[in-house]
């Protein structure tokens, strides 16, 4: 389910961290779900458990996960206690002025970026359904 790019300039933490945050909020990943173990996956993913546990603890302090001992770490309701709605829509208007941006600074126009977001949501959508 998730990947690590040993040529990607981002540290295999980031990477995971990014992976399972992604599959979160695509819903690939869904509230009550179940994480691999610590343990295994390290071992698919062929990383050090010290990284995984690293990320796992980090998603937890930040709401994403929760960890129940002897059970197993579980996707959490993500947003729905956070904050109200518009909190949240107020923090999402402030992403999509962060998004552009940065877009702008690497020289692409808003029709530019908001293009790339639409091609990159269908390929989510697409990998959601075949999945």
């Amino acid at each position: 389910m998730f990947a690590i790019d040993s040529s990607d300039p981002l540290p295999i933490y980031a990477q995971l961290d990014r992976a399972i945050r992604l599959a979160v909020a695509t819903g690939k990943l869904r509230r009550g779900d179940r994480l691999p173990t610590v343990r295994q996956l390290a071992v698919d993913l062929r990383i050090n458990a010290n990284t995984v546990a690293k990320v796992y603890a980090e998603l937890e302090r930040s709401g994403v996960v929760e960890t129940q001992r002897g059970v197993g770490t579980f996707v959490q309701d993500v947003g729905s206690d956070a904050a109200s709605l518009s909190d949240r829509r107020r923090r999402l208007m402030a992403l999509a002025d962060d998004f552009f941006t940065k877009a702008a600074a690497l020289g692409f126009t808003a029709y530019d970026a908001v293009d790339v977001f639409t091609t990159r949501y269908k390929e989510i959508k697409r990998e959601n359904s075949n999945g």
